[in-house]
């Protein structure tokens, strides 16, 4: 059976009720979530996280998914929706923290993590892209989804996936190449 056909088989009995056919498809699919929420965040705590949460998400919502499409790319929308929704309350919990140090003048130091100087380089490279342009470059180049699938996923147009592509490409690689200068 082809991994696709296995997948629809999954899906239909877990639409069924089998909590042992989602579980199957947890573990087929869990890595490519991980991976595409890590290179989104940034952080992997976080990501990991994210995934338990789409995890939940998607078994409360399998009835929702139709048949013939993909549930990498269905798993990795709801991740990335779960990501945004993060993303906007750390802004709002950041935004809250300002000013409440800037009415009582607190401040704190971060822990620094030890990593390799080229994984540095392309965190911070990938930190800089617009949120939509890191999605994309996340799936499209990290994930090895096509640009079709990264549209799907992420209800963008395909047209734009490609545009956030290029561009998401073009400026790690001078970001990358510019800390190689420095280094």
């Amino acid at each position: 059976m082809s991994p696709d056909g296995l997948d629809e088989a999954l899906v239909a009995d877990a639409q069924a009720g089998s909590t042992a056919a989602f579980a199957r498809l947890v573990e087929r699919h869990q890595q490519a979530l991980r991976a595409f929420l890590r290179r989104t965040c940034g952080d992997w705590a976080s990501a990991d996280d994210l995934a338990q949460e789409t995890f939940l998400t998607a078994w409360s919502e399998i009835g929702r998914l139709t048949s013939g499409r993909s549930v990498r790319a269905w798993l990795c929308g709801i991740g990335y929706r779960k990501h945004l929704s993060a993303r906007r309350s750390h802004a709002r919990d950041r935004a809250r923290e300002a000013r409440y140090e800037a009415d009582h003048g607190s401040g704190g130091a971060q822990a620094d993590r030890p990593m390799a100087d080229e994984r540095l380089a392309l965190e911070g490279a990938m930190a800089m892209l617009p949120s939509e342009q890191r999605a994309c470059v996340a799936l499209c180049l990290a994930a090895d989804f096509s640009h079709a699938e990264a549209a799907e996923t992420l209800g963008l147009p395909l047209g734009t996936v490609k545009s956030h592509v290029a561009r998401g490409r073009t400026r790690l690689l001078q970001a990358l190449r510019g800390a190689d200068e420095r280094g």
